[in-house]
């Protein structure tokens, strides 16, 4: 007598295995491409949150004239953040290929340079004692603001675009130290200016470099000239004020030139 051998059907799993199974399955995938960038990002947001925190502390410890060593124990906290900040950023940076942190010398790359006799000019005035601090331009129009939303950049706007015909003279805000002068990416031609007490200027999208990496400047001292370089569609200054040389350590500027007794116009 010959048996039917009927195929097994497997009998379907319970609710709870399926939904075991799946979460198994979410967690075991790789994360996506872009979630490598999140956490850096996320933690400097949070250092950098922590450094400007800190450093109102410092000046309200300073106004209230509050014991010596209790303002220098608040200092040393803001500079221990901003050590951690720099250290973040610059590994990030440097494997992104941001030329700032891959070169931090500044005398790799052939950008255009000024002419001698436009690399000597200055703001009137400059240099005299009447003012230490400048705009970074005059005759300007503000433009793209600080932390604006747009479809250019990757995420909010991290400076002030001062809107200027092409060619027209850009300076330094304050006195300090050239770090870099670079070319090529999406801020195009740029400077940037370490000033005393540790911030950074950058001076983006110029249609030519007046300075050079390690030169000293004064406030008013020239820089270079707007342009439209790298990422931008129209001629202006994108002006950026930082607390290491590195993208990703932005503070709102024109709140920070006006601390230093800088008008700055609509």
């Amino acid at each position: 007598m010959r048996r039917d051998h009927r195929a097994r059907v497997p009998r379907p799993l319970p609710r709870i295995a399926v939904a075991l199974t799946a979460a198994l399955l979410i967690a075991l995938a790789p994360p996506p491409a872009h979630a490598a960038d999140l956490s850096p990002r996320s933690d400097a947001a949070a250092l950098l949150r922590h450094h400007e925190e800190a450093r109102a502390r410092v000046e309200r410890l300073r106004a209230e004239h509050a014991p010596r060593d209790v303002v220098r124990a608040a200092d040393r906290r803001r500079w221990a953040l901003r050590g951690e900040l720099w250290n973040l950023l610059r590994g990030w940076q440097r494997a992104s290929g941001d030329p700032v942190a891959v070169d931090p010398s500044g005398r790799a790359g052939h950008c255009p340079v000024a002419p001698r006799r436009m690399r000597r000019a200055a703001h009137p005035g400059a240099g005299s004692g009447t003012r230490s601090w400048t705009a970074p331009t005059r005759s300007y129009r503000l433009s793209a603001g600080y932390r604006a939303r747009g479809d250019h950049w990757a995420g909010r706007h991290t400076g002030q675009d001062f809107a200027v015909p092409s060619g027209t003279p850009v300076h330094a805000v304050g006195p300090g130290t050239v770090r870099i002068t670079t070319c090529g990416d999406g801020y195009g031609n740029q400077v940037l200016v370490r000033h005393p007490g540790g911030y950074f200027t950058q001076y983006a999208h110029l249609s030519r470099i007046a300075v050079r990496a390690g030169q000293r400047v004064l406030a008013g001292q020239r820089v270079g000239s707007s342009g439209a370089t790298g990422n931008a569609t129209g001629p202006h200054v994108h002006f950026e004020v930082r607390i290491t040389p590195y993208l990703g350590s932005a503070v709102p500027p024109l709140p920070w030139l006006r601390q230093k007794a800088v008008r700055i116009g609509r």
